[in-house]
């Protein structure tokens, strides 16, 4: 699970520009996720870390977790927005049965906590992280039924979640670091080096 999550996100390659409002944390389109929102689901992230055995995880903390958060809304979001474009319908028989699925593979539901854990996904989050993965999945079965090798099918989703959300014009509060377009990442600030960032229209 954390594998697909992190290959979308690194692979969203969105052009990000400073918040003129200093309490949003994050503007994509009609979204806005404020600083209070943000640091509250970090708040959560750590509560449920509490819980579980994390000796054995590679777990991200501080400014690190809270760029994190931030990939995963535009992940979430921008998949939300192709899904409307798009017509997609998700229903929820079809997010019970993947979260079902995801139950079998990491070993039932009391392996979940460290699961989710383990990706930096909230349980409140779960629900959508699973309508992201429907979607993208639907996405790639009509680019096969297009023709579309199946080789090349991961590439063409990224590529229409990275038009998608350059269409909606997102822009990241900078406190939160700046947009690396050659990586894909939200990095922090004193390491952007020359990171190039669109100035406000």
């Amino acid at each position: 699970m954390k594998k697909i999550l992190t290959a979308l996100v690194v692979a969203t390659g969105l052009l990000l520009t400073g918040c003129s409002n200093v309490d949003a944390a994050l503007t994509l389109g009609d979204t806005k996720i404020t600083t209070a929102e943000l640091q509250a689901n970090v708040d959560v992230i750590l509560a449920e870390r509490a819980k579980v055995d994390t000796s054995q995880m590679q777990l991200e903390s501080g400014e690190a977790l809270l760029r994190n958060q931030l990939q995963f809304q535009i992940l979430l979001a921008g998949f939300d927005e192709i899904a409307k474009e798009l017509e997609i319908q998700i229903t929820s028989s079809e997010i019970a049965t993947s979260r079902s699925e995801i139950l079998e593979q990491v070993g039932g539901a009391e392996s979940l906590p460290a699961a989710l854990v383990s990706a930096s996904i909230t349980p409140a989050d779960l629900d959508g992280y699973l309508r992201a993965i429907l979607i993208s999945n639907k996405l790639g079965q009509a680019l096969v039924q297009s023709g579309v090798a199946e080789a090349e099918v991961q590439t063409r989703v990224q590529q229409l979640l990275v038009a998608k959300v350059n269409e909606l014009k997102i822009k990241v509060n900078p406190r939160y670091g700046k947009w690396d377009a050659v990586n894909g990442q939200i990095v922090a600030a004193d390491a952007a080096g020359d990171v190039v960032t669109p100035s406000n229209e």
